[in-house]
C-alpha cells in the first residue's frame, strides 16, 4: 500500500491559476480536513468504551433490537458516545452514529484510502463507493488488494465519485461474485415502490426498486413513448412522467402505440458457460446469473447457471464410475441380517454425526428460548413495607412438592434461575463448535463449487481455456445462442468482441459467420476500414459505439446516444471517417466541443482522448477496458 500511496500521492491535475486554482485548493483542503476529523472521531470512540456500558440482558441495558442492528465497527464503542457528538457538533443522533461509523471504518478498515483523501488524491465525494462496496468485504487481504487495485486506478486521471462507484462493484463482482450473487438475491426481495415528499410543497417523489434489466428497460420504454409524441412544448422529462401516469392510472384511455425497447447485453465468454464473471446490461455492472437467465427467457436458449454447472460433467474424463462389484466378478458381501428382536424401535435414519446431533439440539434449545421455557416470571414491584409482599391466591391448585410461603416460593425462583443460567452457559459453550461446523461446511461448500464446471470456467484465464472447461452442454447452448439472427427476443444478431488480454481493449468485433469465414480464408480480424462519405458505415458505426460505449469527455459517463454523437476529432473532410478520426460523446459534450470558446480536443491512433481546459488544464480518457 506505501508503494501505490507514494506513486500517487499527487492530485490527477495540478492547480490551476486564478479563482478556479483557489477552489481546487479549497477542495482539497476539506478533503484533508475531512481525514483529521476521521482519525479525531476515532480516537474519542477509544476513549469511550463500550465496557462502561450496562451488559446486555441486564436491566435498563440497550434493547436485543437495536443491539443486533448496530454496526460491528460500533460494538466496541459505548452507546453513549453518540449522544457527545450530537451535543458537540449540534446534529442529529443518527448523523451522530454515522459519523461515528464512518470514521471507524475509514481508520481500522481502509488505511489507504483514508491517506489518500489527506493527500489530495481523492475527495469527500469518494468515500461513498470506498465504504459501500469495499469496507463490508470480510476477507482482511482481499479487502486491502481491492482497495489498493482501486488506488492504482484512480491515480493520474479525472475519476468522478461514479466512476469509482462503477470500478469498485465491477472489482468486488469479479472477486466475490458468490457473495454479491447473494446480496443480488436477498435485494430482489426488497423491490417496491415509495413515496416520499419533495422539497417544492405539492410536489412528491415516486421511486421504485427494480432488478437493472426491469429498470433499463421501464426506462427505455417510457423514453420511446415520450419520443412517439408531437412537440408541444414538454421537455422529454415531462412528456416520461405524464406517459407513466397515462398507462397506469389511465390504461383504457390511453391513445399510446405500442413500443419496441432494446437492452445492450455484454456478457464474458466465460459467465454464458456458467462462469462468474461480471456482466453488463445497458452500461450497468450485473451478476453473470442475471444475464444468464435474462437471455434464456428473451431468446429460448436455456443458458446453463451456477446450479446446473455443478451438476452435470463433475466427473473427470479419465475417471469411471463406481461399481459394486469386484473386480474378479464375484458379488459383494451381502448386507448383514436384521437381529433385532421383535418389537424393538429401530431408527429409520442413518445415525446423526456428532456436527449433526449437535445441530439439532442447538435448534431445539433456541425453539424452548423463543417459546419462553427459560422466561422468569417478572419481579413483583417491591412495597415500602419491611415484610414479604402479600400472596396473592391462585385459581389452580396448589404444587404439593413446594411448601407455602414467600421464601419457599422467592428459593423455587432462585432454583428456576440457577437452572436458565446453567443452560444459558452450556448454549454459550457450545456456540464456538456450532461456528466452527458452519465455517467448515462453507468452506466444503466453496471447494465443492471451485472444482466443478462453474469454478473452473470462473478461473480460467482466457477463453480457449473456459471453453475447455465448460461442460458440453454448456458449449452447445452458447453455440446456438451465437449463432442466431435477429428475432423473438433479440433485436440484432449476437456479436463477439476480440479484446487485448492485458488491457481488455476492444480489437475487433464480429460474429459468428464472419468469424468462420476470416477462419476458412486465413485472414484476422481488423477494425473495419474508413467510410467513404461524412457519415460512417453501419460496421464501423458498431466498432466504435462498441469500442467507446459512454460519453469520452473526463468524468462524464452519459451513454452516447444511439443516433448520431460521433464527432470526427480532425473535421471531415480534412479528417477522415474511421476509427482513429471518430469519438463519442453525450449531446451536451459534442455541443461543447464545437461551442465552448478556448478548449481543445486531441485523439490519438489507440483511441486516447486529451482534453485542454481554457486555463491550461489537461485530462486524458481512453476507451473503457473490457
Amino acid at each position: 500500500m506505501d508503494d501505490v500511496l507514494t506513486a500517487a500521492a499527487a492530485p490527477p491535475v495540478g492547480l490551476s491559476c486564478g479563482p478556479l486554482g483557489a477552489v481546487q485548493a479549497a477542495d482539497r483542503e476539506i478533503g484533508r480536513q475531512t481525514a483529521v476529523r476521521a482519525r479525531a472521531v476515532a480516537e474519542f470512540a477509544a476513549s469511550r468504551p463500550a465496557s462502561v456500558d450496562r451488559p446486555q440482558g441486564s436491566p435498563g441495558a440497550m434493547s436485543a433490537e437495536r443491539w443486533a442492528g448496530r454496526a460491528d465497527v460500533l460494538r466496541p464503542v459505548s452507546e453513549w458516545a453518540t449522544q457527545e457528538l450530537v451535543v458537540a457538533l449540534s446534529v442529529s443522533s443518527g448523523a451522530a452514529e454515522v459519523l461515528l461509523e464512518r470514521s471507524l471504518t475509514l481508520v481500522h478498515r481502509l488505511p489507504g484510502t483514508l491517506t489518500a483523501l489527506e493527500d489530495g488524491v481523492l475527495h469527500a465525494g469518494h468515500l461513498g463507493p470506498l465504504l459501500d462496496h469495499v469496507a463490508p468485504i470480510a476477507d482482511d487481504a482481499l479487502r486491502a488488494a481491492v482497495e489498493r487495485d482501486l488506488l492504482t486506478w484512480a491515480a493520474g486521471r479525472v475519476t468522478t465519485p461514479a466512476q469509482l462507484r462503477d470500478k469498485a462493484r465491477r472489482e468486488v463482482l469479479k472477486r466475490a461474485a458468490r457473495s454479491a450473487a447473494d446480496d443480488l438475491a436477498r435485494a430482489v426481495r426488497q423491490r417496491g415502490v415509495s413515496v416520499r415528499p419533495d422539497r417544492v410543497e405539492g410536489m412528491s417523489v415516486v421511486s421504485a426498486l427494480f432488478t437493472t434489466p426491469e429498470a433499463a428497460a421501464l426506462m427505455a420504454a417510457l423514453g420511446a413513448y415520450a419520443d412517439a409524441l408531437p412537440e408541444d412544448g414538454r421537455t422529454r422529462g415531462q412528456k416520461m412522467a405524464d406517459c407513466l401516469l397515462d398507462l397506469v392510472l389511465r390504461p383504457t384511455e390511453s391513445a399510446l402505440p405500442p413500443v419496441q425497447v432494446t437492452l445492450d447485453v455484454v456478457a464474458p465468454i466465460g459467465a454464458l458457460l456458467g462462469g462468474d464473471q461480471p456482466c453488463e446490461i445497458d452500461g450497468q455492472v450485473v451478476p453473470a446469473e442475471m444475464v444468464r437467465t435474462l437471455l434464456a427467457a428473451l431468446t429460448g436458449h436455456p443458458l446453463v447457471t451456477t446450479t446446473d454447472t455443478a451438476q452435470h460433467d463433475t466427473t473427470p474424463a479419465d475417471s469411471t464410475p463406481a461399481d459394486s462389484t469386484p473386480a474378479d466378478g464375484t458379488p459383494a458381501d451381502p448386507a448383514p441380517a436384521d437381529t433385532t428382536p421383535a418389537g424393538t424401535a429401530t431408527a429409520a435414519g442413518p445415525a446423526l454425526s456428532e456436527d449433526e446431533d449437535f445441530a439439532l439440539w442447538a435448534e431445539q434449545l433456541e425453539d424452548r428460548i423463543l417459546a419462553g421455557d427459560f422466561d422468569a416470571e417478572p419481579p413483583p414491584d417491591a412495597p415500602d413495607e419491611d415484610h414479604p409482599p402479600p400472596v396473592i391466591d391462585s385459581p389452580a391448585a396448589p404444587d404439593p412438592t413446594v411448601p407455602d410461603g414467600w421464601w419457599a416460593r422467592a428459593d423455587a425462583a432462585v432454583d428456576d434461575a440457577s437452572a436458565a443460567v446453567l443452560t444459558a452457559q452450556q448454549a454459550l459453550g457450545h456456540a464456538p463448535r456450532l461456528v466452527a461446523t458452519a465455517r467448515r461446511a462453507d468452506t466444503t461448500d466453496e471447494t465443492t463449487w471451485a472444482t466443478g464446471p462453474a469454478g473452473r470456467v470462473t478461473a480460467a484465464p482466457d477463453t480457449l481455456t473456459q471453453l475447455h472447461a465448460a461442460t458440453g452442454r454448456a458449449r452447445d447452448t452458447l453455440a446456438g445462442l451465437l449463432g442466431a439472427t435477429a428475432g423473438g427476443g433479440l433485436a440484432d444478431r449476437p456479436r463477439l468482441l476480440l479484446t487485448d488480454a492485458l488491457t481488455g481493449a476492444l480489437l475487433a468485433l464480429t460474429d459468428l459467420p464472419a468469424l468462420h469465414r476470416a477462419d476458412r480464408a486465413g485472414t484476422g480480424l481488423t477494425p473495419p476500414g474508413p467510410s467513404g462519405g461524412y457519415r460512417p458505415g453501419a460496421a464501423l458505426d458498431r466498432h466504435v459505439r462498441a469500442r467507446d460505449r459512454r460519453c469520452r469527455f473526463p468524468g462524464c459517463r452519459r451513454p452516447v446516444p444511439k443516433q448520431g454523437e460521433l464527432d470526427h476529432t480532425t473535421p471531415w473532410p480534412t479528417g477522415q471517417t474511421d476509427a482513429a478520426n471518430l469519438t463519442g460523446y453525450c449531446t451536451g459534450h459534442h455541443r461543447g466541443k464545437h461551442q465552448a470558446p478556448g478548449w481543445r480536443h486531441h485523439m490519438t491512433p489507440d483511441g486516447t482522448l486529451t482534453v485542454t481546459t481554457p486555463t491550461g488544464l489537461t485530462a486524458a480518457t481512453t476507451p473503457p477496458p473490457y
